[in-house]
């Protein structure tokens, strides 16, 4: 992949943890976190910000990210997709800059832990590969096997059928779940699949937990704050 741009979205109406992105996290806004990261990975030819916050978009400049225009208000709602912010990205800068993307590294302000060494190993397996599309995942915390759903009779029901019987949880087959922290997608691919993840062509980059938490609620941000610190403690 070639003109690798890295696009951190940002929305400013975060609804469980107020002004999230720039709320201070172990001394730094949340979203420089990841702002660092892209830059020091040295291989993304932008990192740009999508936000529609004014507030955010001077925070985003100062830890040294782009944003070249503000995101419209109707993409930045509660049920935003993605596909449609990335979109919106790319037509903006195409017609901007005069020239075509080749791929688009989302990254999202939420994954803190995510480092500048993910990021660069994606990029080299992604030439590695000749892969058109990669995302980050890690071991499935709760395997697929042992969930469980009520019926509506509230009994207790596989939540996926299998005849595998019971087994230690060392000898289930591997399961992963898309972890937040990457998504490397070539450009024309996204544009005419619109997703991230296209069947059949989506390489995964294996994450172990302890860099993939997600920051969603209260909880998550302690927990990732105390990791954080606990790091960079001499």
């Amino acid at each position: 992949m070639s003109q690798i741009i890295g696009l951190i979205t940002a929305r400013g109406g975060s609804k469980t943890i107020p002004r999230k992105s720039i709320k201070l996290l172990a001394g730094k806004p949340l979203i420089a976190w990841t702002i660092e990261a892209a830059l020091h990975s040295n291989t993304l030819e932008r990192v740009i910000v999508s936000t529609d916050d004014e507030e955010i978009a001077q925070v985003s400049k100062e830890w040294g990210a782009e944003v070249p225009f503000m995101r419209p208000t109707d993409l930045a709602q509660d049920n935003s997709p993605h596909v449609a912010v990335v979109e919106h990205a790319i037509a903006w800068l195409e017609a901007n800059d005069g020239k075509a993307i080749g791929a688009i590294m989302l990254l999202q302000p939420t994954s803190p832990l995510r480092t500048k060494q993910d990021i660069s190993t994606v990029v080299q397996l992604s030439h590695e590969l000749n892969a058109k599309a990669i995302v980050s995942v890690c071991e499935a915390a709760t395997h697929p096997y042992i969930t469980k759903r009520i019926s509506e009779d509230g009994t207790l029901v596989d939540f996926v059928s299998s005849d595998i019987g019971y087994l230690r949880r060392q000898a289930l087959p591997s399961a992963y779940a898309l972890n937040g922290a990457i998504y490397l997608i070539e450009r024309d691919l996204f544009l005419s699949k619109k997703t991230f993840t296209p069947k059949g062509l989506t390489h995964p980059y294996i994450m172990p937990q302890e860099r993939s938490l997600d920051i969603d609620t209260p909880f998550d941000w302690r927990l990732v704050e105390f990791l954080l610190q606990e790091q960079h403690d001499p």
